[in-house]
């Protein structure tokens, strides 16, 4: 753990307040916009395949594009954050992922829709990324973990845009209107980025990058990689957010639909209590790892547990539908797998110096999508050869956690080692600093 979780100051940090939050609230609300577009198709699945006329597997298709080049884009991402500054990098995904969205509105065939999706997923993978860089570039380290999770939490907040407001939208308006008229978020924060949005306060500027090049690049992303904590932090986040991300994004309306045979308006109100349940939860994990960072990993490592127990509880309960209570449960669990994910950010942040901080980043929100992709993939292969049986579709689930926990239980200790001695040298650091 890092010096400034136990309240020391680093030298050099900077100093927060509030115009750190307004400036970094603008990073924040491009984020908001980014992902009620992200998962504005969660609640139009059924819609999507009706209009373009497709199977699961097609529909799946979707949501594995977009999902596949955001993972694919994210240590790129990193690297130009690193090299960039947030602002740039900001803006060009703000004008991707906007265009994405209108597109996805205008198209009149599955093959556009699906190019708009791969649009959308390419700016949508330039945000998350450079909302952490903000965060740090502009308050404290030790507030580090309250910032990613309040992120996370306003990230949620557009979830239950998409689940509350498109929803009725897509229903009242229809297709177009509805795609179309929720794309003007984007220009609306567009114009605050380019007006008011700053990489970082004045006097805290970062050392200018003299190595430029493949070689740099290639160094960079070793450099990042070799620390425990970057490959752990990734396994948690692979390990944490997948099985909420599937049920949100596209296979939850669905299956409640379908299999539990809930009318949309039920099945939405329990979507919605997985999104209430992520900003609650997120709060509280934000507030326990900023004090006590030595709860990570039970935190991790029991969400999946909580996870796999209820998922499994459901899919395996006698007769056709599962009753009421235990979907309420398995919803409200669901929603501390996002909290969860963050946790990965907690172990890779202390393990690499800020000039890393993307790069490392954008490793660690590779590993989160790219299982929620495999999943996706596997649930609708399986939907299509088992005619429509969620409850051998969603065994998938099990394999990639079995997979991710093997990963974090050798990575924990090698992690916690670095960190203490880190923790040494900081303590070290912040002692001789010179007057």
């Amino acid at each position: 753990m890092s010096a400034s979780s136990h309240g020391v100051s680093l030298p050099g940090d900077p100093p927060g307040g509030r115009r750190a939050a307004a400036i970094w609230g603008i990073g924040v609300a491009v984020y908001f916009v980014a992902v009620i577009f992200r998962t504005s198709l969660g609640v139009a699945g059924l819609d999507a395949a009706d209009r373009f006329d497709v199977n699961a597997s097609a529909l799946s298709t979707f949501s594995i594009l977009q999902l596949l080049v955001y993972a694919g884009m994210q240590i790129p991402v990193g690297l130009m954050v690193d090299r960039l500054g947030t602002k740039k990098v900001l803006t060009l995904g703000v004008v991707l992922f906007t265009a994405g969205q209108l597109g996805f509105a205008l198209s009149p065939s599955y093959g556009m829709a699906l190019a708009s999706r791969a649009l959308l997923g390419c700016g949508d993978a330039m945000t998350f990324i450079s909302v952490l860089r903000l965060g740090a570039r502009w308050f404290p380290v030790r507030k580090g973990p309250l910032v990613a999770q309040v992120a996370a939490l306003f990230g949620m907040a557009g979830n239950l845009v998409s689940t509350l407001l498109i929803a009725r939208m897509l229903h009242g308006l229809g297709w177009t209107a509805t795609f179309a008229g929720s794309s003007a978020a984007g220009l609306v924060v567009l114009v605050l980025l380019v007006l008011f949005l700053k990489d970082h306060p004045e006097g805290h500027e970062p050392p200018p990058v003299h190595h430029r090049g493949t070689a740099f690049v290639r160094r960079q992303i070793a450099a990042s990689w070799r620390e425990p904590g970057t490959r752990l932090g990734m396994w948690v986040h692979f390990t944490t957010q997948f099985p909420a991300m599937v049920f949100l994004l596209l296979w939850g309306m669905p299956f409640l639909v379908e299999a539990q045979h809930l009318t949309r308006e039920t099945a939405g109100a329990l979507l919605t209590l997985v999104v209430a349940s992520n900003m609650v939860v997120g709060l509280v994990y934000g507030q326990i790892i900023a004090r006590h960072h030595a709860a990570r990993a039970p935190l991790a490592l029991g969400t999946i547990g909580a996870s796999a127990l209820l998922w499994a509880a459901t899919i395996a309960y006698p007769g056709d539908e599962a009753p009421m209570w235990l979907l309420i449960t398995l919803c409200a669990v669901l929603g501390a797998c996002g909290p969860a994910s963050m946790i990965g950010f907690d172990f890779a942040r202390p393990a690499n110096p800020p000039e890393r901080q993307g790069t490392a980043s954008g490793i660690v929100n590779m590993g989160g999508f790219v299982a929620s992709m495999t999943t996706l993939f596997a649930v609708g292969v399986l939907l299509d050869a088992t005619g429509d049986n969620y409850r051998i579709a969603f065994t998938s689930v099990f394999v990639l956690q079995a997979l991710g926990v093997t990963q974090i239980l050798r990575l924990r200790s090698r992690t916690a080692r670095r960190e203490r001695e880190r923790l040494v040298a900081s303590r070290v650091e912040a002692v001789h600093v010179p007057a």
